[in-house]
């Protein structure tokens, strides 16, 4: 857990979820609802351990690339992501540390649906 930079999150900026893990890889993703009217959008950004599921972390956020960044900073020293193809995984993980596709994603886009 990258203990510095969580001391330094606002609480009542971002809302985060952390936990232990071993493995060293992360499937990441994004959802969305809203409250009261679609223009007041809330984005759930989290990443699982793809072998149990476990959350691993979570940050509540706008849709953009710094709610990923934090997310990601959140993460290290995780050294690898799966996610879909959103741009601001292309922009901010190493193309050798990041697969796109559904084929690694199914276990995340699975809790959206629960």
């Amino acid at each position: 857990m990258n203990e510095a930079k969580l001391a330094q999150l606002e609480p009542t900026q971002s809302i985060v979820q952390l936990c232990q893990w071993e493995d060293k890889e992360a499937e990441a993703d994004e959802m969305w609802s809203f409250v009261q009217s679609k223009a007041q959008q809330r984005w759930l950004w989290h990443a699982i351990d793809p072998a149990s599921g476990t959350v691993l972390a979570e940050v509540l956020a706008s849709h953009q690339d710094e709610a990923f960044i934090q997310l990601k900073i959140l993460l290290e020293p995780f050294v690898q992501f799966y996610t879909d193809g959103w741009g601001a995984y292309e922009r901010h993980l190493d193309p050798s540390l990041h697969r796109v596709g559904k084929r690694n994603t199914q276990k995340i886009e699975h809790k959206h649906l629960t």
